[in-house]
């Protein structure tokens, strides 16, 4: 039996009505629900079960919701007693990685979260960031035209690495602009602009990094019962102290992903479970490795399919 890893979307992967059956059905999982609408001191779930979903789609309202969700899963995988070998989150996922390995407790994570989502949301005034997906460009090629457009243009960065031919870049409009406008010299077939509220992961962030820095300060980290894969180097960590550090570089730095899986696959990881709504992650690992046996827990019909499988 290959290894496990068990990993968490990121924002993006959010609907309204996420997470009601286990609510509904599973009194630990119900119990994050109701914890995080105590320690925000607003009715988070009700916004999570029936919207509306242009409130759910806020960043500030997003990292919690998904935090949340994806935390009330896990808890039920934990009961059946299936152990990962490994942690990773795309992005805001991270942090429901590091609940995961025992970082950070869930009541600490879901107000950093929901913080670090207001510092994203004022960092840049709106209208003045953006970001966009490019397709089927070389990474190498994309970078120097990033450089390029940032000299002259104006700031464009890579943001997501996600999988072969997927990279979102993010900065100014107009540097972005720029990226959908050239992209085709560099073989991109398509590049595609985000319905985003900001340049998220490029040097735009810098400040809300440093206001989520002076949050995380006052915020308790226990070194990670297993190895998370952080999004800045996509390698392991298990020191806490390591890992505030990244997290603070993670709001201004492009998110590994694709680089994360290939070291987990080099490790003997064959069996990936993504935990929360939606299938964002699943898709982008098979684009990485196809061999790779992915389980998707976003239902209770879901997750007692992957409780069987991983059993087999």
């Amino acid at each position: 039996m290959g290894k496990i890893a068990f990993v968490f979307p990121g924002q993006g992967a959010q609907s309204v009505g996420m997470g009601a059956d286990v609510y509904e059905q599973h009194a630990g999982a119900a119990a994050y629900f109701r914890e995080a609408d105590e320690v925000l001191g607003y009715p988070l779930s009700e916004l999570i079960f029936q919207g509306p979903e242009d409130e759910l789609k806020l960043t500030y309202h997003t990292q919690p919701a998904l935090l949340t969700t994806s935390c009330a899963y896990l808890t039920m995988l934990a009961e059946s007693g299936i152990q990962p070998d490994y942690a990773a989150g795309h992005s805001l996922g991270e942090y429901s990685a590091l609940v995961c390995a025992g970082v950070m407790s869930f009541r600490d994570a879901v107000r950093t979260v929901r913080q670090r989502g207001e510092f994203m949301d004022q960092a840049v005034p709106a209208g003045q960031g953006s970001m966009a997906a490019v397709l089927g460009a070389e990474r190498d090629a994309l970078a120097e035209l990033c450089a390029k457009v940032s000299s002259e243009i104006g700031a464009v960065e890579m943001a997501n690495v996600n999988c072969p031919g997927q990279i979102v870049v993010s900065g100014t409009i107009r540097g972005v602009q720029a990226i959908v406008e050239k992209g085709k010299e560099i073989g991109a077939k398509r590049v595609i602009p985000l319905e985003v509220s900001g340049p998220f992961h490029s040097s735009l962030m810098k400040p809300a990094a440093e206001r989520l820095q002076a949050a995380l300060s006052s915020v308790e980290f226990s070194d990670a019962r297993i190895p998370v894969i952080a999004n800045v180097t996509a390698q392991p960590v298990t020191a806490a102290d390591e890992i505030r550090r990244l997290l603070v570089e993670q709001v201004v730095s492009p998110v590994l992903w694709e680089d994360s899986v290939r070291w987990l696959l080099a490790q003997g990881v064959d069996t990936f479970v993504e935990i929360g709504p939606g299938a964002v992650l699943t898709g982008l690992i098979r684009k990485i490795d196809r061999s790779a046996t992915v389980l998707t827990v976003n239902s209770i019909d879901s997750l007692r399919a992957a409780v069987e499988s991983l059993r087999g």
